[in-house]
């Protein structure tokens, strides 16, 4: 064979082992592919069903809250199909297959319900050929219990006059009656869980009907004084001029005769500092040093008069529609009187705790304007420096108490983002900024939802 045939026959043969290598290449590519796809179906397939988990766990949560309320004086088969209708209500996936939903009520040592569901979730990508799977199994367990813990919500919500505009007052009735029925749901047994309404301006209205308390103060000695005595009366006597409070009165040889406390409106002011930033109980009659006690006023722009915790859930709701618009803006005292309707002293002494049940104590404070005007304070239509620094010392104490308290700000009118309310809030998830009315009633559903998962165990 001669040598250039030798090299032809050579690099034929060369050329048909390079033609046959790059087949298998091709082949072992498909081969390796194979179980690549088969990764990123699997991986596809498995987020289907942990979205489907995620539904499951919400869906069998708000039913374990819903029969709860009835499960101690249902049988068995009765809790079951309760549980089934709210869970069918509440998930609706056509994926799921062989769903299964199970209720069961018990008594050790609390109260609880449990409720589990399970079902199956056919996968796309998952061949059982490869992966063995034909079928991936989804399930969730939620556990409500009670007997442990309960609720005690205060609503300080602001009732100035900005709050006629944009609908903030309308949404907000809208927001706080749904939040009432929110509660009222979690709400499985009497007592479980209590609401107080605090409606605010630059004072708060306790109510006429306390006229008579002692933790009020009429009173105060010495010129120039700011007791409701001393500024709603009559001045009569010789001379020329009308005088309007007893200290101009009596100094033009005139005699004052101070109006009857059954002509007062209701409204209180803040207390003396630094009674003012705390929640210590009055002392009864302290004529010399009434610093503990709340001050009478008449304050024209007063506002509806505030609603001690309750769980009469009608009467609750009526005190929210009650709500007017009007007068300058004082958190501060809205705050305070919140506080003051938790605790089982005067002046609203709170319903008595039972030491064997656990107490969530919660401030909600609304408002949708800087602070103007407190007792001491500001002209009621500028923002007033001071009138924060007292609000941001109550905010640190009722904090410290162990309260949680909510900070909504409702900023309709392009006001700087209130710094004060962001540190009042127990934490940064706590602190709501609105810029619509429409977004009241989305924020209270939203704390809603978040007060009426303390009921929600595991």
């Amino acid at each position: 064979m001669s040598t250039d045939s030798s090299i032809n026959t050579f690099i034929t043969r060369w050329r048909a082992f390079g033609r046959a290598e790059n087949g298998n290449v091709a082949m072992i590519f498909a081969v390796a592919t194979i179980p690549l796809i088969g990764l990123v179906g699997a991986a596809i397939d498995y987020s289907r069903a942990n979205a489907m988990r995620a539904s499951m766990q919400a869906a069998a949560d708000s039913t374990a809250l819903a029969v709860s309320k009835d499960a101690a004086s249902q049988s068995s088969s009765q809790l079951q199909s309760s549980a089934q209708t709210f869970f069918n209500t509440a998930f609706t996936s056509s994926e799921a297959q062989s769903l299964l939903v199970s209720a069961t009520y018990s008594q050790t040592p609390n109260s609880q319900v449990i409720v589990t569901a399970s079902a199956n979730i056919k996968p796309r990508f998952i061949s059982m050929s490869f992966f063995g799977i034909s079928q991936i199994p989804v399930s969730v367990s939620s556990t409500t219990t009670w007997g442990n813990t309960r609720l005690r919500v205060a609503l300080a919500l602001d009732n100035t006059g900005s709050m006629a505009s944009a609908g903030k007052m309308d949404a907000l009735k809208t927001a706080a009656k749904n939040l009432i029925d929110q509660l009222k749901a979690a709400a499985t047994s009497t007592g479980d869980v209590y609401v107080s309404i605090i409606p605010f301006s630059k004072d708060v209205n306790v109510g006429t009907s306390n006229k008579n308390q002692n933790w009020l103060k009429w009173s105060k000695p010495g010129q120039n004084s700011d007791g409701w005595d001393q500024n709603n009366g009559s001045c009569t006597g010789w001379g020329w001029g009308s005088y309007d409070n007893e200290y101009d009165c009596t100094s033009h040889g005139k005699t004052w005769t101070a109006s009857s406390h059954n002509n007062w409106h209701g409204c209180v002011m803040d207390r003396d500092q630094n009674y003012d930033t705390t929640a210590t109980a009055p002392v009864a009659n302290d004529s010399t040093s009434p610093s503990t006690l709340f001050w009478a006023e008449q304050y024209g722009y007063c506002p509806v008069s505030l609603m001690p915790l309750s769980y009469d859930w009608a009467t609750v709701k009526n005190k929210i529609d009650a709500m007017t618009p009007s007068g300058s803006t004082n958190q501060a005292i809205g705050l305070a009187w919140a506080w003051l309707s938790l605790l089982q002293s005067a002046p609203l002494s709170a319903p008595a705790e039972d030491s064997n049940y656990q107490y969530q104590k919660v401030i909600v404070l609304l408002s949708d304007g800087l602070n103007t005007q407190d007792r001491w304070y500001g002209n009621g239509y500028n923002p007033s420096a001071q009138v924060d620094a007292r609000q941001q010392i109550l905010c640190d104490n009722v904090k410290a108490a162990g309260v949680t308290l909510y900070a909504v700000q409702v900023n309709t009118d392009g006001d700087p983002t209130s710094t004060l309310l962001q540190n009042c809030a127990s934490s940064s998830d706590k602190f709501f900024l609105l810029t619509s009315s429409n977004q009241i009633v989305t924020t209270f559903n939203q704390i809603g939802t978040s007060l009426s998962k303390l009921r929600i165990a595991k």
